[in-house]
């Protein structure tokens, strides 16, 4: 058996594990135990249970970005793709959760950087005038995540304020509804 074949199980077996205990609650012992392999090459190929996690983490960010195309000139169809992958990956938003809940890991610099790429290409799109300039860049950001992903069972907000919004595609066209609004251009 490779050891890239053991990292990916163990990566596997990590992200079962952290998506449902998060980091304090997640045992290195379950892991190794689900990946089929020793505890003690957990920790020689990732040498602690934070440099699991932050593993994990970034692994399944790069995913998002890959997946989910950043279309400045388009934040309400952003919108709703980010909604779509949010309800349809839930293991991966509640390990963002976890991740927002514990912060117990250093910072992602590649989070970092490709939110700074998003901020830019927002900023770029309003001086270019494809979007209105009413909302800053980080507040336009922000809202959009927020946005897209209320609905999914972590977030305290969206499935319990408002129940009748079972119906996925009526709150995606909401959600690019109120997108298109925030980023409408002021002589639009």
């Amino acid at each position: 058996m490779s050891a890239e074949a053991t990292k990916e199980r163990i990566l596997a077996a990590a992200m079962e594990e952290f998506s449902s205990f998060g980091i304090s609650g997640a045992r290195v012992d379950r892991i190794a135990k689900s990946a089929g392999c020793n505890k003690n090459l957990i920790y020689v190929y990732f040498e602690n249970k934070e440099m699991l996690f932050t593993t994990v983490l970034e692994k399944h960010l790069t995913r998002v970005y890959e997946e989910i195309p950043f279309t400045p000139e388009d934040l309400p169809g952003y919108a709703a793709k980010v909604f779509d992958w949010a309800m349809t990956h839930p293991d991966i938003v509640r390990l963002m959760t976890w991740y927002s809940l514990e912060q117990k890991v250093d910072h992602l610099t590649e989070r970092a950087s490709v939110r700074d790429k998003k901020l830019k290409a927002i900023m770029d799109a309003q001086n270019d005038g494809l979007i209105g300039m009413t909302f800053t860049p980080g507040f336009l950001m922000t809202a959009i995540m927020a946005l897209a992903t209320a609905w999914t069972p972590t977030n305290p907000f969206g499935p319990s304020h408002d129940p009748e919004a079972g119906i996925p595609q009526e709150t995606r066209e909401a959600i690019a509804r109120a997108v298109s609004l925030m980023t409408k251009r002021e002589d639009s």
